[in-house]
């Protein structure tokens, strides 16, 4: 039988493998959680320690430690990091990788000595290296923004919807998944994408209260430029500014530099040396701002961020938080100031209702696939039939598999389960991604009420990840220009915050918080939603649940 591992010896490792003083709270619970045997989500602030996490686990558990990690420059942070600390064995697997050092790679993790392997989702979709790595028996499979499964899962990289199929290809080692921003639906989302079993989830310190929480809001691009270059001339530096696309990165840095201050553009489609070139220009405290897309900051380890600004509205309050998090890890004062004009928002509804996949396009799918002597076909075949990407085809075949319509098997065959008639198949997967849109959309409403509302900035972020405070905060533009319209002891409160209601049409959903005369509700289907309270009230839209 063997011996639990004690508190006393997780100190031990964290203070003399990893130059660890103290836990913070939350990390010892986690690490404990995993030694157990338990998958575990951790919901961790940015900055609070997550990679020591894995590494403090990694160490104490047998066997070698995948973690699954969504960029290459993460991943070689993450290398460079472990290198130092001397734990063992450490290598990362990607497409910059040469065929003789991915061959080392796996001799070296069959021979017991690599104790770290980072890769991609991209590349436990590959039967042979999958196959590689459960000859070595990994011992515990870490996720690293784990939110990412949410984001980029369903039409991105749908890889990440395959990690569920690795895990259990690898025997379900111990999974433990890592992220800094995930509201009770992401939560929820990632717990089951995994095929997380019984999971423990920890969630702490969401609330950053050094950061300083603003919004400009400006009618025309005119006056937001003009705001915004008198804010970023009287902000303590260095910062960093969010924008859209590629072009507004470019733009906005080359207009920052034209009027004296020092600036760099961060996107996906600079060329890799350009991008080095920024990062470490700004973590050298060699350049003041660097003006990014969503590209830029997963990662990012720099303790002296004075300001993060979103030039642009955010997708919504889960990536805001997230990016604004890179600001102030020092603990010293710093600030997130949003520049918002209502036009912004096009773009993100834009996005928010596209990518779905056709109802002709599933029928294409299912057509080729009955049409198959057996009901299967390899997935190069398939792709040439049906005539779609393989990143759509992929998204579109695991949401028939989410009705149970196919199975992909060895990553590579899709089999059609002949039981299912491809008319219910159809409409089942139509009805799940109208859903995804609709939750998608309502997110977007999200960050716009944040945005467009009045009440403290601080209490609507924590409420929508499911956190109770109770404002003032004192350290947001509403709170204090002493202007909070923020719920009163005297306005009527039907519902307890975090119980469960039912909607008339919407069905079960949660309450978040109240509003001026208003209550913000999430629902299992349509996602988020804010209902004025008198027509709540007086029609009986919302039921209480009893607590499950």
């Amino acid at each position: 039988m063997t011996t639990p591992i004690t508190s006393r010896t997780i100190r031990r490792v964290a203070r003399q493998m990893f130059d660890y003083e103290q836990l913070r709270p939350g990390q010892e619970e986690v690490i404990q959680a995993v030694l157990d045997g338990r998958d575990t989500l951790a919901v961790l602030p940015t900055g609070w320690g997550k990679s020591a996490i894995y590494q403090i686990t990694g160490v104490l558990r047998p066997g070698p430690t995948i973690v699954v990690s969504p960029l290459i420059a993460l991943q070689r942070d993450q290398l460079n990091a472990l290198r130092e600390q001397d734990v063992g064995g450490v290598a990362m697997l990607n497409s910059t990788i040469s065929s003789a050092r991915r061959e080392q790679i796996f001799t070296d993790l069959l021979a017991g000595t690599l104790e770290f392997l980072l890769l991609a989702p991209e590349q436990l979709a590959r039967p042979d290296v999958l196959a590689q790595i459960k000859q070595a028996r990994p011992s515990l499979f870490v996720v690293d923004e784990a939110h990412c499964i949410c984001e980029w899962g369903y039409d991105f990289r749908p890889e990440y919807r395959q990690l569920d199929a690795a895990i259990r290809a690898l025997g379900h080692p111990p999974i433990l998944a890592l992220t800094a921003t995930a509201s009770p639906p992401v939560r929820a989302q990632i717990i089951e994408s995994l095929g997380m079993r019984d999971p423990e989830i920890v969630v702490r310190g969401f609330d950053r209260p050094n950061l300083r929480l603003g919004v400009h809001r400006a009618d025309s691009e005119i006056s937001k430029r003009r705001a915004f270059l008198e804010h970023v001339r009287a902000v303590a530096k260095p910062g960093i500014v969010y924008v859209a696309t590629r072009s507004d990165a470019e733009d906005l840095a080359s207009w920052l530099c034209t009027n004296e201050i020092s600036a760099l553009p961060y996107h996906a489609g600079l060329a890799t040396a350009d991008r080095n070139a920024a990062h470490d220009a700004f973590m050298d405290n060699q350049v003041e701002v660097i003006v990014a897309t969503s590209a830029f900051g997963m990662g990012i380890d720099k303790a002296n961020v004075r300001f993060v600004d979103h030039y642009h509205i955010s997708e919504s309050i889960d990536s805001y938080y997230q990016e604004i998090g890179r600001a102030g890890r020092d603990g010293a004062p710093a600030s997130a100031t949003l520049f918002y004009n209502p036009d912004d928002l096009g773009l993100r509804r834009f996005w928010a209702s596209g990518g779905g996949i056709t109802e002709e396009q599933y029928s294409a799918i299912c057509r080729a696939l009955i049409r198959a002597d057996d009901g299967s076909l390899p997935l190069p075949q398939l792709s040439e039939q049906v005539e779609l990407s393989h990143s759509r085809l992929l998204t579109a075949l695991h949401r028939l598999g989410d009705v149970g319509a196919v199975s992909i098997k060895d990553e590579e065959l899709v089999r059609w389960d002949r039981r299912y008639k491809p008319e219910l198949a159809i409409e089942r997967v139509l009805t799940l991604q109208e859903h995804q849109r609709q939750f998608e959309q309502s997110r977007v409403e999200m960050i716009r009420s944040y945005a467009e509302g009045r009440i403290c900035r601080r209490h609507a972020i924590l409420s929508y990840f499911g956190e109770t405070f109770t404002p003032p905060c004192d350290n947001c533009d509403v709170c204090c220009e002493q202007a909070s319209a923020t719920v009163t002891t005297e306005q009527a409160q039907p519902f307890p915050l975090n119980s469960h209601v039912e909607h008339t049409r919407w069905g079960r959903g949660t309450v978040l918080r109240y509003e001026p005369e208003a209550v913000v509700v999430l629902f299992d289907t349509v996602g988020y939603k804010t209902l004025a309270l008198d027509i709540v009230m007086s029609s009986g839209l919302l039921l209480p649940l009893a607590a499950a």
